[in-house]
């Protein structure tokens, strides 16, 4: 199989230019996918795997891909071993959110695909639902799909039930997310407290009213991740709403399989989604 072309191109953002990178099936598309990797809100790039090799897995699925290069927050000493980079300065909500708006909307009038989807992993699964969820508050075009995989949605992480908490007690490995983390990992993506954001940069806090119209919706839970219980509630919030969703658990994952495509989980996962993506009108 050939490698599918990518292009890297800079739109005008709100905030300053925006890189962003075009992969292009070897035929013309219709199906769309707007992608923003995870990294915490603080690391990633368009290189990493779960950017470039996710981005070329749907290419060669024959849907284009629009790889978004958000600008990132914070790097802390905190951060430093975690992500495996020195501690720099950076942006904070909503100056990534924006970013993904503005993105998905110049995707939606480049004349690239005609349908388009929505999603992002980790914390770029936030990223991608925080903007579907604008996007299907505001006048213009609104993703068809969105799709999430191992996201982040909830700054006041609740508890895992005693199956994920015995599958996290018999992999500590994996147990990378306990909920003090996950609130100060959202207190240095916002810059304050997360009390205090709106339901945009948290979609997880949104109610059954202002989710009503959110879009159809796929999210792929990690089986050995504290994000799991993340990804669930969201499932069932929109569930209570009214959208239709589907929520599955990829067996045999610990938190970030999109970032290692040697797993088999990979494939699955990107199987998933580029089923529903296909089957847009």
């Amino acid at each position: 199989m050939s490698t599918p072309p990518a292009a890297d191109h800079v739109v005008d953002g709100p905030h300053g230019p925006l890189p962003i990178r075009v992969y292009h099936p070897d035929a013309p598309a219709r199906h769309g996918l707007v992608w923003a990797h995870g990294g915490g809100f603080a690391g990633g790039d368009l290189d990493m795997p779960e950017a470039d090799a996710v981005a070329k897995a749907f290419a060669d699925r024959g849907i284009l891909v629009v790889s978004v290069d958000y600008a990132l927050a914070p790097v802390t000493a905190e951060w430093t071993q975690r992500l495996g980079v020195l501690e720099r300065d950076g942006v904070h909500y909503p100056v990534p959110h924006d970013e993904l708006v503005t993105a998905f909307r110049w995707a939606s009038s480049s004349g690239l695909a005609s349908d388009w989807a929505l999603g992002g992993a980790s914390a770029g699964g936030n990223l991608a639902a925080g903007a579907a969820l604008r996007l299907s508050h505001e006048t213009g075009p609104a993703p068809a799909l969105v799709v999430l995989a191992y996201p982040t949605l909830q700054a006041v992480q609740g508890r895992p039930d005693s199956e994920l908490r015995a599958l996290l007690d018999a992999n500590p490995a994996a147990d990378v997310f306990p909920p003090p983390f996950v609130h100060g990992m959202y207190a240095n993506y916002l810059g304050g407290d997360p009390a205090l954001a709106d339901v945009y940069a948290i979609p997880g806090t949104a109610d059954p009213a202002a989710l009503a119209g959110f879009p159809p919706t796929i999210i792929v839970n990690d089986e050995t991740d504290e994000l799991r219980v993340s990804g669930e509630a969201f499932a069932r919030s929109l569930e209570a709403a009214g959208v239709d969703v589907t929520a599955v658990v990829e067996p045999g994952t610990t938190h970030g399989h999109l970032n290692r495509p040697e797993e088999p989980a990979f494939i699955a996962t990107i199987e998933r989604f580029a089923a529903q993506i296909r089957g847009l009108a």
